[in-house]
């Protein structure tokens, strides 16, 4: 009944998809398979303005990462109250974590739609050949169904492996570590979709993968943190010991060993401690 009702309101959609392919594979003279590609290019290239802002999305996440760090870090013993502090951050700084999840969420419905067309349209009445780069012998057929699928399942597992660890330069490791082991707990479900479905799932796990590198060049890398020693002077020492350089410069003098800055430091400290009391 579920099944039913989706099939009812995703049919004009399953009429765009299946005209699509239609076109490609008549007007334009691709196979049925290459027309797959082609379609899932196709949709890639609508989404090309939610993919800038899904980059934007990442930058701008990526570059408050550090903010957002000290406030897990600050209540973590409150996830309630951590939640909160984390929306309001989102807030003033007009960040939205759900923009990079737009794109894959509007290709639920083509995949959907395509599904419902590799079911229920009959493409070798329509003629052509159902196979593809001379392995593959029928993209209706489910991937489980001949050796060529399960290398199909291989590729769409390394892809999407690959595609995950692209487009997820923001998030936690371990959440990271549980989408990219994801491909392979689904894997067993995948292999029971028509192999032009695979092929779909693929190329678009492709395109992430090139549009990942391009999001690596875009996204500034966050400086790292510096690490201190026990040989580190503190800040205000730091800060303290050039003006001392060049009021040594100014007065004519020589530049003092770092040494000796160091212990006219501690004496200005004294003093100005002494001044106080």
């Amino acid at each position: 009944m579920i099944i039913a009702d989706i099939s009812s309101i995703l049919e004009p959609l399953e009429n765009v998809v299946r005209w699509i392919l239609i076109h490609l594979h008549d007007n334009v003279g691709l196979t049925w398979a290459w027309s797959i590609v082609a379609l899932t290019i196709i949709v890639r290239i609508v989404l090309v303005p939610l993919t800038v802002r899904q980059i934007h999305s990442m930058q701008n996440l990526q570059r408050h990462a550090p903010q957002m760090k000290e406030i897990q870090k600050k209540y973590k013993g409150d996830r309630q109250k951590m939640n909160e502090e984390l929306m309001k951050f989102y807030r003033e700084n007009k960040i939205n974590p759900a923009s990079s999840c737009l794109p894959l969420l509007l290709q639920l419905p083509v995949f959907f739609a395509l599904y419902l067309t590799l079911k229920h349209f009959d493409f070798e009445a329509a003629g052509g050949s159902l196979a593809w780069l001379g392995f593959v012998p029928d993209i209706t057929a489910h991937a489980n169904s001949h050796w060529s699928g399960y290398v199909l399942l291989v590729v769409y597992a390394a892809s999407q492996v690959a595609s995950t660890l692209f487009m997820s330069t923001t998030m936690d490791k371990t959440q990271r570590y549980v989408l990219m082991a994801l491909p392979i707990f689904f894997i067993f479900i995948v292999a029971r979709f028509p192999v032009g479905l695979v092929l779909y799932w693929m190329t678009t796990n492709l395109w992430t993968v090139g549009q990942g590198l391009v999001t690596r060049r875009l996204v500034p890398k966050t400086p790292a943190p510096q690490r201190r020693s026990s040989r580190t002077p503190p800040r205000e020492r730091q800060a303290e010991a050039p003006a001392a350089v060049e009021a040594a410069k100014t007065d004519g003098e020589a530049p003092a060993p770092a040494a000796e800055r160091q212990q006219q430091v501690r004496r200005v400290k004294r003093k100005k401690k002494r001044a106080r009391r």
